[in-house]
């Protein structure tokens, strides 16, 4: 059974899994400003570059299935605090990397480490906040989220002009042992806890049956993998090389713009929370929300791939708006099946979004230098890659608007 947590033991939940929350989407986006100097210090190409971030999200989608298993087994305190250690060690690993191969390996700890920071905070919310609530507390959470990328912007740009991109990751592990030392010592037992085992590991994973036979399920979470994905993949590295190398702003030019872009987007994530309530309130499908989402994604990258000007600041921030919807999306899945799922549930569709992001943020890379060898100038290349993606996103809508499945109820 649920128990509703109020007063100052809800803050410190809450607290605890908002300050991991920060950490994980700060290192998921920093690459986005400290691009120049890898390629400065290390020479690395796009294809690297891109291979080099993405790491991150490969290692994280490959966590989610046991991940799931995990927090229904064992709960959210235990299961991430644990997982923070191994991030806190790859961020060591990547200040102190030399080599590519070693920089790859760091980068992917540090994704494997901070996969559960969202996916632990539904499962606990779940237990712990009333149905209700559900919307408003992912909202918060993104905000602190978004919170932690804004850190990431002007901020880590002249922090790494004193201290150098080294120093930036250095302070990094410190933070993430913190964040870890939080949950794990200012939060209660979760009920998993208390009981000292969930279900064993065979089941556990035989329930991934259950998610993976709905269709409804595929029908959400292919529309996320490629909208949701593809915002990730911008987001966390080629919006930071578009600015620069397609509008011809300076490095500290496009740290200001990234600040006013994720600026735009934290509001966008405190409206989420009043749009949840708003969907319930009105009877909207959810499957008419994240189809208007999806369309006005689709027009953002048309004009973010067509106009060149200043102006095209516009279009990322409409894109970029429009891509927190499918938040809900999740959230709303998650509510689809019984509390005993929720974690299996969420890291499923999590798996889906962060292999796409992986698949998307790589190749865009790839594209890019593959257009170049095709004879296409660097601009050029850049809006190629990003025209493929954008049909991608086109034919994902076109799915999701023409597979029209039921909606499960939880029992």
């Amino acid at each position: 059974m649920s128990e509703l947590l109020v007063g100052p033991v809800a803050v410190r939940v809450f607290g605890s899994f908002e300050s991991a929350y920060f950490m994980s989407y700060a290192l998921r986006t920093v690459n986005a400003v400290i691009a120049p100097n890898l390629v400065a210090d290390l020479g690395l190409g796009a294809e690297q570059l891109g291979a080099l971030s993405s790491a991150y999200f490969l290692s994280f989608a490959l966590m989610q299935l046991p991940l799931g298993v995990l927090l229904d087994r064992h709960g959210a305190r235990r299961t991430e605090a644990a997982l923070l250690l191994v991030a806190a060690a790859g961020c060591a690993l990547f200040a102190l990397a030399s080599e590519f191969a070693l920089l790859w390996l760091g980068r992917a700890l540090i994704g494997l480490g901070v996969s559960a920071c969202l996916m632990a905070s539904m499962k606990a919310y779940r237990h712990w906040f009333a149905a209700e609530r559900q919307g408003q507390l992912a909202s918060w959470m993104l905000v602190a989220g978004t919170v932690g990328v804004l850190s990431t912007t002007v901020p880590v740009q002249r922090l790494a002009q004193l201290v150098g991109w080294r120093g930036v990751f250095g302070l990094a592990a410190a933070l993430v042992l913190a964040a870890a030392a939080a949950l794990y010592l200012l939060l209660p037992p979760t009920p998993e806890e208390r009981a000292h085992r969930g279900p064993s590991w065979r089941s556990a994973m035989a329930g991934y049956t259950t998610v993976l036979r709905e269709r409804y399920f595929w029908r959400m979470a292919q529309l996320g993998a490629v909208v949701q994905g593809g915002f990730i993949a911008l987001q966390s590295l080629w919006i930071g090389p578009w600015f620069v190398t397609v509008l011809g702003y300076s490095p500290a030019q496009t740290a200001e713009l990234l600040l006013l872009f994720n600026g735009v987007l934290l509001l966008a994530y405190l409206g989420i929370g009043q749009l949840s309530r708003i969907i319930e309130r009105s009877g909207w499908s959810m499957i008419a929300v994240g189809a208007t989402a999806a369309c006005i994604v689709v027009a953002s990258m048309l004009g973010i791939i067509g106009w060149r000007s200043s102006w095209s600041i516009v279009f990322w921030l409409a894109m970029g708006a429009a891509s927190t919807v499918p938040v809900l999306m999740q959230i709303h899945l998650s509510m689809c099946f019984p509390v005993a799922f929720t974690g299996r549930a969420v890291t499923t569709y999590n798996l889906l979004v962060f292999v796409g992001a992986f698949a998307i943020q790589w190749g865009i890379g790839a594209l890019i230098d593959a257009f170049t060898l095709l004879g296409s100038d660097t601009v050029g290349a850049y809006r190629g890659a990003l025209g493929v993606l954008t049909g991608c996103e086109l034919v994902a809508l076109l799915v999701f608007l023409a597979w029209r499945v039921p909606r499960p109820r939880p029992d």
